[in-house]
């Protein structure tokens, strides 16, 4: 027999070979099934989360929180779940929003104060004061100062020699309030024009700002930009504070100039 009619016979055999055991795997059910990907999920948590944003001095209730479910991974300290406070959402109705927060973000304690606080005392970081201070259109920034907005106090007053001496007595500090309103329009589109200004401020500060308004002419406020928020906020014109080293002593201020034994005070 010819080679080629020997591997045109062999071709033939594997070829019915193969569609024999074809045959019979459908015949017996079909091609076996892949087994399915088995995907392992990461174990969550419920954690209580705020269902749209809440401005400064909104007051918490069951409609605006909800419990989502969290990575077990991605829970940390602070937050509130449905393992260490269940009843979360019964006791914290009317608590109130110290610190802006945002939709879907969990609601942590430090951001809030308890309800049966006064609203303004709660707003007030442990160590700090709410000292108030005139202002108009014309030393308020045009009107465009709002709650939690930051400022600059600036100080006019006239010299012994009668010239005008502007200088910075308070920087960066935190606007609380604006007369009694301590949030601002929900569409932010106009500003409350205010007689007066809430600030938050350390002990030297109130002090310092307490001298400034018996010397000044004027005090204004100058609006800080939003990426200042991050500057330090305890600065002050130390030469106003009673003491520089701690120490109690008596300040006259006449004629605008603070007078310590009979002669001015050195000035920084």
């Amino acid at each position: 027999m010819r080679p080629a009619r020997i591997i045109i016979l062999a071709v033939a055999v594997v070829s019915a070979g193969v569609a024999g055991l074809l045959a019979l795997q459908i015949a017996g059910g079909g091609t076996p099934a892949l087994p399915e990907a088995v995907v392992e999920r990461e174990p969550t948590i419920n954690v209580l989360v705020a269902k749209e944003s809440l401005p400064v001095g909104a007051r918490l209730n069951p409609e605006i929180l909800a419990w989502t479910a969290w990575p077990e991974s991605s829970v940390v300290e602070g937050f509130i779940t449905d393992q260490n406070r269940p009843d979360a959402m019964e006791t914290l109705n009317g608590a109130v929003v110290r610190l802006p927060v945002f939709n879907g973000e969990p609601i942590r304690q430090e951001k809030i104060a308890d309800s049966s606080n006064r609203i303004m005392s709660s707003l007030l970081p442990s160590g700090k004061r709410a000292v108030a201070t005139e202002i108009s259109v014309a030393t308020g920034a045009g009107g465009f100062i709002l709650p939690n907005d930051r400022v600059d106090v600036i100080m006019v007053r006239k010299s012994a020699e009668g010239s005008y001496i502007t200088e910075t007595v308070l920087a960066n500090v935190r606007v609380l309030a604006i007369d009694q309103q301590i949030q601002e329009n929900e569409d932010g589109s106009k500003a409350a024009i205010g007689t007066t200004a809430t600030l938050e401020l350390t002990p030297d500060q109130t002090k310092v700002i307490a001298v400034a308004q018996q010397m000044a002419e004027r005090l204004s406020l100058a609006l800080r930009s939003v990426a200042d928020a991050q500057e330090p906020d305890t600065g002050a014109a130390d030469y106003l504070l009673s003491g520089g080293d701690g120490m109690p002593i008596i300040q006259v201020i006449k004629t605008g100039e603070i007078v310590n034994g009979g002669s001015p005070a050195t000035q920084k």
